[in-house]
């Protein structure tokens, strides 16, 4: 069993900037091959940001992102980042880290089995 803790998470201005962090742990033997992060806000569906295909570092990224975001992972640490400049109001949610043990690169949900708590990111404008 894999545990992700996010963190990272805050109130900023629109146009600012936060680092979101996700901390892997547990059943470590178990090779983590595609990781990502999504968001929700109330009453909506959560929807994916960005992924990583951690054997290789191949990444993907919603449309909205335009370039603003970027999903990297230090195996070593066996920590997911996301990196976020130039949010917007409409960034603001829960965001949550998900992994899999899958060769894929995306947001079906059904490929990742291991998710965080979430840490709540707010854009002020």
């Amino acid at each position: 069993q894999v545990q992700l803790v996010e963190s990272g998470g805050g109130s900023v201005q629109a146009g600012g900037s936060l680092r979101l962090s996700c901390a892997a742990s547990g059943n470590t033997g178990k090779i983590i091959y595609n990781m990502a992060w999504f968001r929700q806000v109330p009453e909506k569906e959560r929807e994916g940001v960005a992924a990583i295909y951690t054997d290789g570092g191949a990444t993907y990224y919603a449309d909205f992102v335009e370039g603003r975001f970027t999903i990297s992972h230090d195996n070593a640490k066996k920590t997911l980042y996301l990196q976020m400049s130039n949010l917007k109001p409409g960034d603001t949610a829960m965001y949550y880290c998900a992994s899999g043990s899958t060769a894929y690169l995306g947001f079906d949900l059904d490929e990742f089995n291991a998710w965080g708590r979430g840490t709540q990111v707010t854009v002020s404008s």
